[in-house]
């Protein structure tokens, strides 16, 4: 039975500005899955159809986004440095608002790609800051506040590709789900600029000067651990956007011809990762990061690789769903078990520097997918997938065992000394 203190620590406390950041990771995974469940109806209306060899097109979208996202993402510890993250991270959910809805208003691809692009901007500084917003909120055990708080960017894709794909499916055009997704991100950004009474955001007193921020950025980038985790970011990230961003077209080009059902194939990834960082966010303590994350790494690579396998759509409805389970806690988990690991690091410049890994890995395989998909079929290409969950394992387990190592290496040294 609990104690009662061990009952007091798993209870989680929020307010205002948690919920501004779980409205902003919603209104973010919109934005980021609403065109991808689009994409076959957008792209026929667009003069690209993915069936007629636009796969590549269709991948670009998202790389051309990835870049604005480097780019921000590089520059927001500076502006948060300046203005505080509060205001930054409220200020950029407004800018990827707009660019979301110049989106339903392109008329061709060039101006789509455009809108993406600055979308991609706002999202760098959301991707960024929200995480570092969350442990700042929540000091205590973030790495619980952190997988939560993530769980809505999985919420805001199981809402979108349900709705948007049952309202493409109804004859409704697509530009009207992208239109109320960049509504949505404009609430969103007045909920963080608004001031709270009842709880404050721990902001810096003094505007931080971008000499200090290129020093902290110096430190985290000499340190030789901080390479591993970020090459585990990369492929975390592409290994979930690759079925974040290709699941609906896979399952329209090869099972059903009907934006409904890449819609709940979408959702079905999007309904286990929600499952998965709700859960863990109750559940996981800080020093059970590393086997949540190899646990997890190890069944995401034996489940994805029967994908290209699979015949029934309900079987790969089923199989989309324990996938995200598995997949559900990569992300969080790698970027928090990191600020364990590198205790001396700034921890808001390291979770931008490991955010600067997941983005490109998301845009790179995201792109390397749909250049694949042109070439060998889709089906074949969705064996980057485990390779990338495969990858994340070999990583965290090696960072794990090294640990092991250090820690004995310490308790020999002290016995020694005794």
């Amino acid at each position: 039975m609990s104690s009662p203190d061990n009952r007091r620590s798993r209870r989680m406390a929020f307010g205002l500005y948690d919920y501004a950041l779980f409205a902003s990771f919603f209104s973010y995974a919109a934005g980021s899955v609403v065109v991808p469940v689009a994409l076959v109806a957008l792209a026929r209306d667009l003069g690209f159809s993915l069936e007629s060899g636009g796969m590549t097109a269709g991948g670009a979208l998202h790389v051309g986004r990835t870049l604005s996202m480097m780019v921000s993402m590089l520059l927001c510890g500076f502006a948060a440095g300046r203005w505080g993250k509060r205001f930054t991270l409220g200020a950029s959910v407004a800018l990827m608002g707009l660019g979301v809805a110049l989106c339903a208003t392109a008329p061709v691809y060039g101006v789509l790609l455009a809108a993406l692009v600055i979308a991609g901007f706002g999202e760098g500084i959301v991707e960024g800051l929200a995480t570092p917003f969350a442990q700042n909120l929540h000091p205590d055990e973030p790495g619980r506040y952190i997988n939560f708080a993530h769980s809505f960017w999985s919420v805001g894709i199981l809402v979108t590709v349900l709705a948007s794909g049952g309202l493409i499916s109804l004859g409704v055009n697509w530009r009207v789900p992208v239109a109320a997704t960049a509504a949505l991100a404009f609430v969103s950004a007045g909920l963080l600029l608004v001031r709270s009474r009842r709880q404050t955001f721990p902001e810096h007193l003094e505007p931080i000067h971008w000499t200090t921020v290129c020093r902290q950025m110096g430190t985290i980038l000499r340190l030789r651990g901080f390479w591993l985790f970020f090459a585990a970011m990369f492929v975390a990230g592409g290994g979930e956007f690759c079925l974040t961003f290709w699941c609906a077209s896979f399952i329209q080009l090869h099972f059903l011809d009907a934006a409904w059902a890449g819609g709940v194939g979408t959702a079905c990834f999007a309904a286990g990762m929600v499952l998965g960082r709700t859960g863990w966010g109750y559940l996981i303590r800080q020093h059970q990061l590393k086997n949540l994350i190899v646990g997890s790494a190890i069944a995401g690579t034996l489940i994805t690789l029967a994908f290209p396998w699979l015949t029934s759509l309900w079987l790969l409805f089923g199989l989309l769903f324990l996938a995200g389970i598995a997949t559900a806690p990569f992300w969080p988990s790698v970027q928090s078990y990191c600020a364990d690991r590198l205790p001396t690091a700034d921890t808001t410049m390291l979770f931008i520097l490991l955010s600067c890994a997941g983005i490109p890995g998301c845009g790179v395989f995201t792109w390397l997918m749909g250049y694949l998909g042109d070439r060998m079929g889709l089906s074949a290409a969705f064996y980057i997938v485990p390779a990338c969950y495969v990858t994340l394992a070999a990583l965290i387990g090696y960072d794990w065992w090294r640990a092991v190592r250090q820690e004995a290496s310490l308790k020999a040294e002290t016995l020694v000394a005794e």
